[in-house]
């Protein structure tokens, strides 16, 4: 239990950094005065570079060793959140951000390689819920001490506080931690580095820039467009072809890891893309600080991690096939009972209930699905499938909050009067006196209804891939 109590301190980081930025990213774009599309690099960048470079994490988990490799991980993640903290305009931010993510990215993937190769294979369920602990109080605690810090002290401490933290999960991973041998390992695979993780960035940046300038045809949009999905797509014909790849996407054919991973793209994508517009609904719609917002959250999060706990287990008794289709079909329906609800005076406990049934749902996915796709999986492919499963949440959170942002930026200027300097979206609301954004309330609501049916959907489409989950039980071997 003190290793599974080191991993999850460290995972705690890199999950409040994400959820602490949701709440801050309004005022980032009134101090900063940056529009939604450009702030949201804010959150978008560091999910990215997470992702970047966990695909490196099994190759360098051989060749340094998993302490090492931890340690390294929690001391340039302090850093990288100490230089977040100075930062002086919008592009510092964002690469102060990418640095850190850069830095975290190795966090989540050799915790879960060192509590994986420790667990009994058949109480993997278990594990899996004690690896779900910062999910659960990253989302409860980030939101509302996020809050607390942009509203009473200051945005900068909410990457400040990362180092104390830092400190305290080196020093006991050095104490605790057995120490292994770093060994040869398997080759880095460069070229698939090399187009994977530039591609995903151009691909994204591509598709931002066309729903900005509203054309999609421009020479500023489809020529990263294009370029990202080449470098993708090179890089999927590589690791299906090379001896060692980067990503071992040959693990997609095999069930039920191909279906699990599906089902986790597509419910991270609309859930995770998702997160991003509830503390900007609070806070520009109903009035609500930023403290508030995190809290009005809190229901939704603590029905996931206490859903979140039971699930872990009851997966290993469970068949994967008839847990994971109700959950994502629970999450789902939530998800729209509380989106057709998205007005500008809808009373707060009918929102609240409706996210509680979604945070039911999401519970009854998340955990069971991951725990699911590692059985089966052997002791020797384990840091590269948990690589793999560590990289879908990241790659289809940064892909679902930048499309997230893009449709509300999108849809909150057809429905605002355009500003005489060219602006809009979150700019006009922040350039408005508050009398004439309250009268705009019901303009901006349908703008956030909007944008959440596209989440909406994508959660649900979830359901396909959950399908084709076992419906017996399997023993890992």
């Amino acid at each position: 239990m003190a290793m599974a109590f080191v991993v999850v301190l460290g995972s705690l980081m890199t999950v409040l950094d994400t959820t602490v930025v949701n709440v801050a990213l309004n005022r980032l774009s009134a101090d900063f005065h940056a529009p939604l599309a450009s702030i949201q690099w804010v959150a978008t960048g560091y999910t990215l570079a997470l992702a970047t470079v966990i695909p490196v994490t099994a190759w360098a988990v051989g060749r340094f060793g998993t302490k090492r490799l931890y340690m390294l991980a929690i001391a340039l993640f302090a850093v990288g959140s100490a230089l977040a903290g100075l930062a002086w305009n919008t592009e510092s931010l964002i690469v102060f951000r990418v640095l850190q993510g850069l830095a975290g990215g190795m966090v989540q993937p050799v915790g879960m390689t060192i509590l994986l190769q420790a667990s009994d294979p058949a109480r993997r369920g278990r594990m899996m819920s004690v690896l779900g602990i910062p999910v659960l109080v990253g989302p409860l605690v980030g939101p509302v001490l996020g809050g607390y810090l942009v509203d009473e002290v200051s945005w900068r401490w909410i990457f400040l506080i990362n180092i104390p933290v830092g400190v305290l999960a080196f020093a006991l991973a050095g104490r605790i931690f057995r120490r292994d041998a770093p060994g040869r390992g398997p080759r880095l695979d460069l070229p698939g580095l090399l187009t994977l993780s530039p591609g995903l960035a151009i691909l994204i940046y591509g598709l931002t820039s066309g729903a900005e300038q509203r054309s999609f045809t421009s020479a500023g949009a489809l020529v990263p467009t294009l370029a990202g999905a080449a470098l993708i797509a090179a890089f999927a014909v590589r690791a299906l072809t090379a001896k060692s790849p980067l990503i071992d996407l040959r693990l997609l054919r095999r069930r039920p890891f191909g279906p699990a991973a599906a089902t986790l793209a597509l419910f991270v994508c609309g859930y995770f893309g998702s997160m991003l517009l509830m503390p900007l609904y609070y806070q520009v719609v109903r009035g609500q600080s930023a403290t508030g917002a995190g809290l009005l959250g809190i229901p939704q999060v603590l029905a996931t991690g206490i859903t979140m706990q039971f699930a872990g287990r009851l997966a290993d008794r469970v068949p994967a096939g008839r847990l994971v289709p109700a959950g994502v079909g629970l999450a789902a329906a939530g998800f729209l009972a509380f989106t057709t609800q998205v007005a500008a005076d809808t009373p707060y406990w009918a929102l609240a209930a409706a996210l509680a049934v979604m945070g039911v749902g999401v519970g009854m996915t998340m955990m069971p699905t991951m725990a699911t796709a590692t059985r089966g999986i052997d002791h020797a492919r384990l840091p590269a499938a948990s690589t793999t499963l560590s990289i879908i949440p990241q790659l289809a959170g940064s892909v679902g909050a930048a499309l997230m942002s893009v449709l509300l930026a999108g849809a909150m200027s057809t429905r605002l009067p355009a500003p005489a300097d060219g602006g809009g979206g979150l700019e006009t609301v922040h350039n408005l006196p508050a009398d004439a954004v309250r009268a705009l309330a019901p303009q901006l609501s349908a703008a956030f209804q909007h944008t959440y049916i596209w989440a909406v959907a994508l959660v649900a489409l979830a359901l396909l891939p959950s399908l084709l989950l076992p419906r017996r039980q399997q023993l890992s071997g």
